[in-house]
């Protein structure tokens, strides 16, 4: 079965790949959404957070379809590659994925038209949208449970 998306608009930064590779929270750019999907954009305003959708289309031809990989960006930490555990992708938020498809959480900024400003990108520029949702506070979940290894992981913060 083929499945096929049509991108709704691209994503804009000046950040270049070393700052988005290195997890830095706060990167700005904007969402530009294509001129025939800009009533899609009414009722978007007021809200602070959205769920961007993307196509991965820069990830190598390894890291499209393998189901087991190492949290290597731990390594960033000081973690030894040799003792990661390997780990379903499925349990990760790995760009390494059956499907070269992301989602992420970004602050809306401002609206102007049908460019978006936001901040807490984690994708490369020019990066394909194909989806945006506004976040509502049923998306949380109020109690919740991690497995032991990602206990073992994870930073102050609660991040791996």
């Amino acid at each position: 079965m083929a499945i096929s998306f049509t991108p709704i608009g691209t994503v804009h930064t000046d950040a270049d790949e070393a700052d988005i590779r290195s997890e830095k929270i706060d990167i700005e750019g904007e969402l530009e959404i294509f001129e025939e999907f800009r009533p899609a954009l009414d009722g978007i305003d007021g809200f602070s957070h959205l769920l961007l959708v993307c196509h991965l289309d820069r990830l190598r031809t390894d890291q499209v379809g393998p189901l087991r990989v190492k949290p290597r960006r731990l390594t960033r930490r000081g973690f030894s590659l040799k003792d990661l555990p390997l780990l379903g992708v499925f349990a990760l938020d790995s760009p390494t994925r059956p499907n070269p498809i992301g989602i992420t959480l970004v602050q809306l900024l401002h609206r102007e038209g049908s460019r978006l400003t936001v901040s807490g990108l984690d994708v490369f520029d020019g990066t394909p949208i194909l989806d945006l949702k506004g976040y509502q506070p049923d998306y949380r979940a109020e109690s919740f449970s991690l497995p032991d290894w990602y206990q073992q992981l994870m930073d102050e913060t609660g991040h791996i």
